[in-house]
């Protein structure tokens, strides 16, 4: 795979921004069934370091997912033969609470092309409404050939 074949460059950067609200969190809890106190119980966090209810360091997460496919999404009928497909993320940090009505930026920037491993890593920070990071992480997406996609799924 060569650099072009990518669609991207390296310095390329989006953002993605959305609030996230109590149904927000609340669902999540629901999806994923951590209904820990820290995200359930205001009573039981307004006596806490954090004053209030926090949402999920992993929803923050699933923001940096968004802001991926805003990236790579628009491409996605260029990569003939290819599938892009998240490999994960590396160096994973929650570095601060995220409260309800908090308004996350994701900005996704892309560091390093591998052709030769048919693979992206990009930088992603996630950021409040007072430009405080609250989370970041290196992103891994890979371009998997179509045929060892069939294989597996054999």
């Amino acid at each position: 795979m060569q650099e072009a074949d990518f669609h991207v460059a390296v310095g390329d950067k989006i953002t993605f921004a959305k609030t996230l609200t109590e149904s927000d969190v609340y669902l999540f809890a629901g999806v994923t069934g951590d209904l820990a106190p820290v995200h359930c119980n205001e009573e039981y966090m307004s006596k806490s370091a954090f004053g209030s209810r926090i949402a999920h360091g992993v929803l923050a997460l699933g923001l940096m997912s968004t802001a991926s496919t805003v990236m790579f999404g628009p491409h996605v009928d260029k990569y003939v033969g290819l599938t892009a497909v998240s490999q994960g993320y590396d160096r994973v940090r929650f570095m601060a609470p995220i409260y309800f009505g908090d308004t996350i930026t994701v900005t996704y920037t892309v560091n390093v092309l591998e052709g030769d491993r048919r693979r992206a890593l990009s930088d992603v920070v996630a950021t409040n409404q007072r430009g405080e990071a609250v989370a970041s992480a290196v992103h891994i997406m890979r371009w998997v050939p179509a045929e060892s996609l069939k294989k597996v799924a054999r």
